[in-house]
Parts: C-alpha cells; structure tokens; sequence
C-alpha cells in the first residue's frame, strides 16, 4: 500500500487529468488543486502516421495466449486470493509495420483471466507502473462495490493501491480501467475477464480458452504503416481503424502466433469478453456452431443450444462450448463481416484428428 496521504494522491491524479467526468469511476475530484496541470490531451491529439515512423516496441506481442488461463477450481470451502495486477503503457505492433501505444494490465490483451469461486475472498492489488504517464485504476463487474472497486484502485504512476471483495454470484464478468478517458483507456486495451466459479464447480470439460475483442482508433488507415496515435474524433463517431481479438491482427491465427488446438471427438469451453468500448459483437464459430452458450457468462441460468451466432455487447462477456466432430479449422469472427475482411478480427481453433466422411465428406 502507499504510504502516501490518499488526499495528496487525489491532487497528483487530478493534476495528471482526473477532473470532473471522474464520477464515471465513482470517484469525485478534489476542489483543492495544488499540484500543476499535466494535460493528457497531447497524447490523443491526431497526427499523420507519415510524420511518425513505426516505433521501436516494448514488447515482441501484446496478444494474449488463449491457453494461458487458471486452472478448475477443485475444492469445496471458500479460500483468499492475493491478485495482483500492473497496469503498463506498451509500443507493441498492431500488424506488421504498424505500432501503436497500448495500455494494458500486465503485458497482455485482453487482461489476465482471474478465477475464483462463489464466496472466495479477492484481496486485489493495482500497481500503475513507474514511467506511465496516466493514472489508471480497476473496475470489475464481480464486485459489489463503489464504482466495482474503480475509487479505491485508483493509482497515479510508481503507486500501488488494495482493496478486497467477496465474490457473491457466479458468472463470468468484465473488468476494466474506469479513469475519465476510460473508452480511450479500454480501447487501448484496458480489459479483461473475471471468472466466478459456482460452488459446484463447472463440467469438466478437454480444453478452455480465453479471447477477447475490442476496437482501436487511430490516426492512420488500417494496415498504414507507421506509429498510429490515439483519435479522440474516431472513437467518437464510433468508427474504428481496427476491430482486433486479443489486440493484434489476426493475431491468433496459423499466419500470426499459431492456433490451440483440439482433437476430434474433444469438447472445448470458450470464454470471451468484449471490451469495446462501442461495438457489439456478433460472436460466431464458422465451421461449427455453439453447443451451449451462457450469454453474458450468466451461468447460474440454462445454456441456449446449438447457436450460430451470439450478441456480445460490450463491457460483457460469453461463455461457450463446442466439440470436434470433424478435423479442420473453426474460425472465431464477428458475423459484422467487414470487420473480419477489413478490420483484422479473427482467431482460429484447429480440430486435429481422422476424417469422420459420415460427418462431413468433402470429396463423396
């Protein structure tokens, strides 16, 4: 924790742009101003990606691995989780040749996936990283809660701020930066997904994976190369340069990072989280459909079956299972098409295994 006053924080977060829209985060803004004004503005001011080079990265892949998530809960008493999330301002690429300034918690989009069970304890640490240049805080739709914990999260850059939550009701939920700016914040790929297990746990199932969409705007047109800046006007008329799942393009794909995979005859559940911040999404698998989806994670409610395709607004989330009855991919796109063709979305499942040509014959 900061050993710093929490009223003398307030003056540095307001003083690095947290000012009257706070309210959005729970939070309210000091009327006693000592510190100077730091404008955040410079950093979303448009600019042509011709006059800005592509930038030298942070990291090799801002793309979270879908297969990198906790593991089932396997116990029967509730217990206490100590999570601890950075929050960091990266260059990674978007594409090849195009970088771009993301913020995330750790170094991955969407953020950790966080699992607990009903009635565990979250003590929950923030840690803005030194050398930021923004506050930034959380705010989880699992927390019943001020602004989901955003007021007490919130962290000026090289502070650190605690704060802990029962898990009450089961269901997989977003969580997200929430300062003023948050839809630049979110966009920039400030999201993730909670995972509260109900107390009988989940079925079993071979495989889990996690994805997450949401969409970038920037100064530059989709695949122009160059260091593409923050554009405020885009983000208003809700007309993205990118629509990405897991922040890059095409990012989980043979032709990105590669792709899980699955065995045919396996069964797989698929979280999924939308952060947006505007978009909905038309989540669908092409070459399968959805053999049992919990929309918007509820899942102490019935699955629906058999669903082609499923509304994901944003700031939700879904949970999903599918089986491999033949070998081949499953494309995971928005069924808003052009985001696919145009916009960079997709990732790819590959089923693994023996034709079953009573299934499907491509070649009777």
């Amino acid at each position: 924790m900061s050993s710093i006053p929490r009223s003398t924080r307030r003056r540095v977060l307001k003083a690095l742009g947290v000012g009257g829209t706070a309210a959005l985060a729970g939070c309210t803004a000091p009327s006693n101003q000592e510190a100077t004004e730091v404008s955040t503005t410079d950093r979303a001011t448009p600019q042509e990606p011709s006059m800005n080079p592509a930038t030298e990265t942070d990291v090799d892949r801002i793309a979270a691995d879908p297969t990198d998530i906790p593991d089932p809960i396997d116990r029967d008493e509730p217990t206490t989780h100590e999570v601890e999330l950075t929050t960091k301002e990266l260059v990674a690429e978007v594409e090849p040749g195009v970088t771009y300034t993301y913020m995330a918690f750790e170094d991955q989009i969407p953020g950790p996936m966080i699992r607990v069970r009903r009635g565990d304890t979250v003590e929950m640490t923030v840690t803005n990283e030194e050398g930021n240049s923004m506050p930034h805080n959380i705010d989880l739709h699992a927390v019943r809660g001020p602004g989901g914990g955003a007021e007490a999260s919130m962290v000026a850059p090289g502070e650190t701020e605690t704060f802990r939550f029962e898990a009450t009701y089961p269901g997989s939920f977003t969580y997200h930066c929430a300062v003023p700016n948050l839809d630049m914040h979110i966009s920039s790929g400030m999201f993730g997904l909670i995972l509260v297990e109900p107390k009988d746990g989940l079925p079993e199932v071979d495989h889990e994976f996690y994805f997450g969409q949401h969409e970038l705007y920037t100064t530059g047109e989709t695949g122009e190369e160059g260091h593409h800046d923050f554009d405020m006007e885009a983000m208003a008329a809700e007309e993205p340069t990118y629509v990405l799942m897991n922040g890059e393009k095409y990012a989980i794909t043979p032709d990105g990072y590669g792709s899980p995979s699955i065995d045919v005859g396996d069964t797989a559940r698929v979280y999924f989280v939308s952060g947006g911040p505007n978009l909905m999404s038309s989540y669908h698998p092409i070459g399968s459909v959805w053999d049992k989806v919990w929309q918007q994670g509820s899942i102490a409610g019935e699955p629906n079956r058999f669903v082609e395709t499923t509304p994901v607004p944003p700031g939700s989330t879904a949970i999903t299972t599918l089986h491999a009855e033949v070998p081949g991919p499953i494309k995971l796109v928005d069924h808003a098409l052009s985001r696919v063709a145009r916009k960079g979305f997709m990732a790819v499942i590959m089923r693994e295994g023996d034709e079953q040509t009573d299934v499907f014959d491509p070649e009777p």
